[in-house]
C-alpha cells in the first residue's frame, strides 16, 4: 500500500541525472513541496543532517533515506516521497565505499509514533530484494502500483 499511496499523493519523481547528493536531496522533498507537506528550507536541514553526521541516510546499497529530526524546521505534515535517480549519487564517506544512491524515500514527520510507523512500512518495502531492484528500475510512475502489488503491506 506505500507504493500505490505515495503514486496516488504524487509524492514521487523519477530523474536522470547526474546529480550531486546535495541537488538529490532537494529533488526529493519537490513533491513534498508541491503538496505544503514542507518548506523549501527543508531541504536545508535535510544537507544539514548528512554534513554533520555523514551518509547515515543511504540505508543499504543503492538506497536511501532523506529525513530530519521530527518538527524540524520546514515540516508541515507526516509525508514520504519516493525518487529514482538514473545516475547513482555518491555521498562521500571514507569509513565507507558504498555510499551509492538511486533510489530515495524521503521522510518527513512531526509526531514520533508515526515517524515509527513510516519506519516500519518503509522496511516492508526495503526487505524484498525483488521490489528493490524493480525501483532502481523503474520507468514510470504507474510501475510503482505494480511493485506494490509485490510488497504485501497492510
Amino acid at each position: 500500500m506505500l507504493l500505490k499511496q505515495l503514486y496516488e499523493q504524487g509524492h514521487c519523481n523519477l530523474m536522470d541525472g547526474p546529480l550531486e547528493w546535495k541537488e538529490a536531496l532537494l529533488e526529493g522533498i519537490k513533491p513534498l513541496i508541491a503538496d505544503g507537506s514542507v518548506d523549501p528550507e527543508y531541504g536545508d536541514c535535510l544537507i544539514e543532517n548528512v554534513e554533520k553526521h555523514g551518509p547515515y541516510i543511504v540505508l543499504m546499497p543503492g538506497v536511501a533515506m532523506p529525513h530530519a529530526m521530527e518538527n524540524a524546521r520546514g515540516t508541515n505534515r507526516d509525508a514520504i516521497s519516493f525518487m529514482r535517480v538514473k545516475e547513482p549519487v555518491h555521498f562521500e564517506d571514507p569509513a565507507n565505499e558504498d555510499t551509492d544512491a538511486t533510489i530515495f524515500f524521503t521522510l518527513s514527520d512531526t509526531d514520533p509514533d508515526e515517524h515509527l510507523k513510516s519506519m516500519q512500512r518503509l522496511a516492508q518495502v526495503l526487505s524484498n530484494e525483488e521490489v528493490v531492484e524493480r525501483l532502481k528500475k523503474i520507468e514510470s510512475m504507474e510501475e510503482l502500483l505494480e511493485i506494490d502489488a509485490m510488497v504485501g503491506d497492510e
